[in-house]
């Protein structure tokens, strides 16, 4: 199993990057970079491959509305060069609250244009002329523009034909075709010991179908880090995010991770997290968060608690541990869940 880590949406670039540096030398294999909207996700991965030398630069996620497919794949492509091959291209769907509120445009289709993507990019890296016909139109058509676009092939020689893509999946029919297509799955708020029961069908669904060349399924999952006898008050720091995914990140009727938290058994109490976030009372709906769903989304205790919570994660099938460090002593909680790992 390898270790990752997951760093926040608003803090201090620079400062993240430090700590990464550290990170890594305590002997972290990656790191992944969201974007919502805030700082672009790109930037600081450009920054990450200048300080570091060893860890893979994965986005999470760079949404699938916000750019076109040739951006996607030209942005991928020099983030592998100025890496030396260690970029990961993490993709997704988003919401959409953010899709349409922030970025203008339509969420349509999300499934078909994820798929899409998915070829399109792997065409450009092979150097391939791409005309494509779909949800995605290259060239765009005569009577839709100028009529004189033609199609083309990427101008560089990528390091790798092959990056690998990650897709941000939480929906039935959305991880199977991750399962499909992809070199590697990012669900959120994953719990091991349900995880089976809730996307199991539709992994093994998926698998059947995938083509023996991608090689395994890299799932990437765990939680927030912190490894003591005295941190279990660290777990009420995580309450707040679970509520704001839960609560927040979509708009009531259309929030994946709600629905996540209710397919989990947690119905009743997804609704007052929901009710109580979308009135405002953010604290409340911190609160109403359930202390076992916060246990079993984290790592946060005694070093036995938390090899106990690496077994579960990897008895699930997670074959890297994505991390957020949260406790006194991230370096040294990073290089004793490494040597487990090892």
């Amino acid at each position: 199993m390898q270790l990752s880590a997951f760093l926040p949406y608003a803090a201090d670039p620079r400062e993240v990057v430090d700590r990464v540096v550290e990170w890594e030398a305590a002997g972290l294999d990656g790191v992944w970079v969201a974007e919502a909207y805030g700082f672009d996700a790109p930037t600081l991965m450009g920054y990450l491959a200048a300080r570091t030398g060893r860890v893979t630069i994965g986005s999470a996620i760079l949404p699938i509305y916000s750019r076109t497919p040739a951006l996607i794949a030209q942005t991928a492509a020099g983030l592998d060069a100025l890496s030396g091959g260690r970029a990961i291209l993490g993709i997704g769907a988003s919401g959409p609250q953010v899709v349409e509120g922030w970025h203008g445009v339509p969420y349509d289709r999300p499934l078909a244009r994820t798929r899409e993507l998915v070829d399109i990019c792997r065409r450009v890296w092979r150097r391939e002329v791409v005309v494509h016909d779909g949800a995605y139109r290259i060239p765009l058509p005569p009577e839709e523009g100028t009529g004189l676009g033609k199609p083309l092939k990427i101008l560089t020689r990528p390091v790798r034909d092959r990056i690998p893509i990650h897709i941000a999946s939480l929906g039935a029919k959305n991880v199977r075709m991750t399962a499909e297509i992809a070199d590697g799955w990012l669900p959120t708020l994953f719990v091991p010991e349900k995880a089976h029961d809730v996307w199991g069908e539709a992994l093994a669904a998926g698998k059947a179908l995938r083509a023996p060349e991608l090689g395994p399924l890299d799932v990437v999952a765990g939680g927030a880090l912190a490894i003591g006898e005295d941190v279990a008050a660290l777990r009420e720091a995580v309450r707040p995010t679970i509520a704001l995914y839960v609560g927040g990140m979509g708009a009531r009727g259309r929030n994946f991770y709600h629905d996540l938290v209710g397919r989990y058994g947690y119905e009743a109490e997804a609704d007052e997290i929901q009710d109580l976030y979308l009135q405002g009372r953010k604290d409340e709906a911190a609160a109403a968060v359930p202390a076992e769903l916060v246990e079993l989304t984290s790592l946060i205790g005694s070093a036995g608690h938390v090899r106990e919570r690496i077994a579960a994660f990897a008895e699930a099938g997670v074959t890297t541990l994505n991390v957020t460090p949260v406790g006194p002593e991230p370096v040294a909680d990073l290089a004793a869940v490494k040597g487990w790992l090892s």
